[in-house]
């Protein structure tokens, strides 16, 4: 069996219950598994090897991830912001997959495949009631070692690759993490990431087989999300943090008495945006989540009591923590590595590598990434404390090398975003003939304060870092290349400044 079994425990254990959507229409368990098998019909009867959807998030997602699921092919969601290039690569790699699109949502020169169904069509088929002379559909036996979902990374440092999660990889992460039927009645989640992002599909996993109903917001907007939290009763969201940033210095009602958990992730999180949000919901559970596509989602956790604990303590190395993602999950195995493979002792920075059930490691068309041992090289630098807590410090592909000393770039960038004047910003190195690469930093302003100039946010850095990793230029922009969920897109940055250097040059 494979992830369908989450939605046949579901109409077992409870049938009526509202479990994606609001109050007043919610889809139920029963609903799903009828309207999914009828997908599943349409789908074996196209003949496709797959589902590609191109569409927003909502109950149609998660009817589409289980129709692809009782038809026994793997779901690819797609996105639909990309331009017309772009998505019509991707689409050319799944020539033979039954398409499911929202052309108001696609870029208009984009060109779908004949025979692509809209999705709104789509869901009124799905939900058509049977004929009585109908005959019911074929049970089908899903092969847990078979792929689930197929999900294409950000391409934030290259080309997108097409990460494959098998139906095992999955459900390990679900029953490994999360206790069936554990939500009471009146739980409701809120997510605000897109369904080709692995939290997406974790979170329609993990809340359905709790049994918490689960709605999503299209697109982010700080004030709506607000207001969607009082008038649903959410009791537990899923942000990037960029969202919460958003949502904790918004001018809308901060007065959420529903509001009993926020687990957060996707990118690092600023410690004075955490901080500002516990000052703001001191009774709100905070769970902070590290993983990876290629994990199936969470692999390490800091939890509620580990925020409170960080924020009391007096002790800096306790302090600290609130900066880290917390532990590793049961079931994950972690180590840190050095360059030459040897697995590295508590405080000494090297790669992530991980390995569990619920790791997948795996690309369309290569295969899978892992060593001998079964261990995912992340291509996250990082370290352990003492007492096992991790700590991110970004892509190794983005470290700096300046005078033969590696500098990770986020160790600067979160002094930088502690100065109360910026709001965001990027360390990126650029080839410098005297010490291999220079220190550039890119700031955003935070208009709520004081202005700043770059000398003075050079001092404040070489306070707090020794003067080899204060940066050598600082300029501020507009606004910096993020994804939609909030992950930081380096490479345009280091290109942007690599232009206009070239073009001074000139």
């Amino acid at each position: 069996m494979g992830i369908e079994l989450l939605v046949e425990m579901a109409a077992e254990g409870f049938p009526g219950r509202p479990i994606v959507g609001r109050r007043s229409d919610g889809l139920t368990p029963e609903r799903l598994r009828a309207w999914a098998g009828r997908g599943a019909e349409l789908v074996r009867a196209s003949g496709a090897d797959s589902v590609v959807y191109i569409a927003g998030n909502g109950p149609e997602f998660t009817c589409a991830l289980f129709t692809a699921a009782y038809a026994g092919v793997p779901l690819i969601p797609l996105n639909y912001r990309l331009g017309a290039e772009q998505l019509e690569s991707l689409l050319d790699r799944h020539r033979s997959a039954y398409v499911i699109v929202d052309r108001g949502a696609v870029a208009p020169a984009v060109t779908v495949p004949e025979g692509s169904v809209t999705v709104q069509d789509w869901w009124e088929a799905v939900r058509a009631p049977r004929r009585a002379d109908e005959a019911a559909p074929e049970p089908v036996v899903v092969d847990d070692s078979a792929p689930a979902v197929y999900i294409y990374t950000s391409g934030t440092t290259s080309a997108p690759k097409g990460v494959v999660l098998r139906h095992t990889n999955l459900t390990s992460y679900v029953m490994g993490t999360t206790e069936f039927a554990s939500a009471e009645g009146s739980d409701a989640a809120l997510m605000s990431v897109p369904p080709y992002h692995i939290a997406a599909v974790a979170n329609v996993l993990t809340n359905l087989y709790t049994g918490r109903r689960l709605l999503s917001l299209e697109r982010f907007d700080a004030v709506e999300w607000l207001a969607t939290v009082r008038e649903e009763s959410v009791t537990s969201a899923f942000v990037v943090p960029t969202m919460l940033a958003r949502i904790v210095s918004s001018p809308g009602d901060k007065a959420l008495p529903s509001l009993r958990g926020v687990s957060y992730g996707g990118a690092p999180m600023p410690s004075s945006v955490i901080s500002q949000a516990l000052e703001l919901w001191p009774t709100v559970d905070f769970v902070n989540a590290y993983g990876l596509t290629e994990t199936s989602s969470t692999v390490a956790l800091l939890g509620p009591e580990d925020h409170r604990a960080a924020v009391r303590s007096g002790d800096p190395d306790v302090r600290a923590r609130l900066s880290s993602v917390g532990r590793p999950l049961p079931g994950i195995e972690l180590e840190i590595r050095g360059e030459d493979g040897e697995v590295l002792e508590a405080g000494q920075v090297g790669r992530i590598h991980l390995t569990g059930a619920q790791v997948s490691g795996e690309y369309a068309g290569s295969g899978r990434a892992t060593d001998e041992r079964s261990y995912f090289d992340t291509r996250d630098l990082g370290y352990l404390d003492a007492e096992g807590y991790l700590f991110i410090l970004g892509r190794a592909d983005d470290t700096i090398i300046r005078g033969a000393e590696n500098i990770a770039p986020a160790e600067i960038e979160d002094v930088l975003v502690s100065h109360p004047a910026v709001s965001d910003v990027a360390v990126v190195g650029l080839p410098d003939e005297e010490w291999g690469q220079r220190i550039v930093a890119v700031a955003t302003r935070d208009p709520r304060a004081d202005p700043v100039d770059p000398a003075e946010l050079k001092a404040y850095v070489a306070a707090r870092l020794r003067s080899s990793k204060t940066p050598d230029e600082i300029e501020f922009w507009e606004e910096l290349p993020r994804t939609e969920t909030g992950k930081l897109v380096r490479r345009v940055v280091t290109a942007k400044l690599v232009e206009r250097t070239e073009a001074g040059a000139s």
